[in-house]
């Protein structure tokens, strides 16, 4: 298990860095980790100093009761400091995206560019707590398989890609299998997650923006599109038709080809 933390100081994050050039930050999603990342990483660094990073509660970073966007924004913030970026291009999906638009919003200085992955800034209302009900529900104690955890997870998640996806969490121990994730502050925190922080008077992040999202899933729609464009006046919409939720992992090629194109 990380280290449990307890306060609202930024979190010293996990990271991994592959190629040179102007830094990259990508901040994965909900129950997402650097690891999922990898190859579109290795894609982009061909031009970048990429910097692939777990937030709080994931993956290798600590563990903390909080959860919120400014707290998540501030580590992030932290991270680039003590890495000394003074400002980069900031990529994030789904959670990771609301870190990065509250991060550009907020200490705008600190972006260059940034690249929102299939999500709004609204509050989110697909189903994920069932997502995370289902995590919660399986009885670790008594399965010893990560294909046990798959099966014991298919009446609530029917579809074998998310099944395989969340079994990416799993961590095997002396005592057994274990959620590498911090699921009692997610289940804690969950509203905020949902949500979107409110942001102070006059926020704007007027600098080159791109949101690239799923023609088969729900997170971005029309009615976004005024937010967006009001929030970050430079913004470009796209969408995938092929892809759903998770962009990069569905269409990988035509991911890489928009970001990279973007990036350019």
């Amino acid at each position: 298990m990380p280290p449990l933390r307890n306060s609202a100081v930024a979190l010293d994050l996990a990271f991994t860095e592959t190629g040179s050039g102007p830094p990259l930050v990508i901040l994965p999603g909900l129950f997402g980790s650097k690891r999922n990342w990898t190859s579109i990483a290795r894609e982009l660094a061909a031009d970048h100093r990429v910097l692939t990073v777990d937030l709080r509660n994931h993956g290798e970073s600590p563990w903390d009761p909080l959860h919120d966007y400014p707290s998540m924004a501030g580590d992030v913030a932290a991270f680039l400091a003590s890495h000394a970026v003074s400002s980069a291009t900031v990529l994030g999906h789904s959670m990771g995206g609301k870190v990065a638009m509250m991060l550009a919003l907020t200490q705008p200085a600190a972006v260059d560019r940034l690249i929102v992955v299939d999500i709004a800034p609204a509050p989110s209302t697909a189903n994920t707590r069932q997502v995370l009900q289902a995590m919660l529900d399986v009885p670790l104690q008594t399965l010893e398989t990560r294909s046990q955890v798959k099966d014991a997870m298919a009446g609530a998640v029917p579809s074998r890609g998310v099944r395989d996806f969340l079994a990416l969490n799993l961590t095997s121990s002396p005592e057994g299998l274990r959620w590498g994730i911090n699921l009692e502050s997610l289940d804690r925190n969950f509203a905020s997650i949902l949500g979107f922080p409110q942001l102070p008077a006059g926020a704007v992040f007027d600098k080159p923006t791109l949101f690239l999202g799923g023609g088969r899933s729900p997170y971005i729609r029309p009615e976004h599109h005024a937010e967006i464009r009001r929030l970050f006046p430079q913004a470009a919409i796209e969408m995938i038709p092929e892809a759903g939720h998770w962009v990069h992992a569905e269409a990988p090629q035509a991911f890489v080809e928009i970001v990279s194109r973007f990036l350019a």
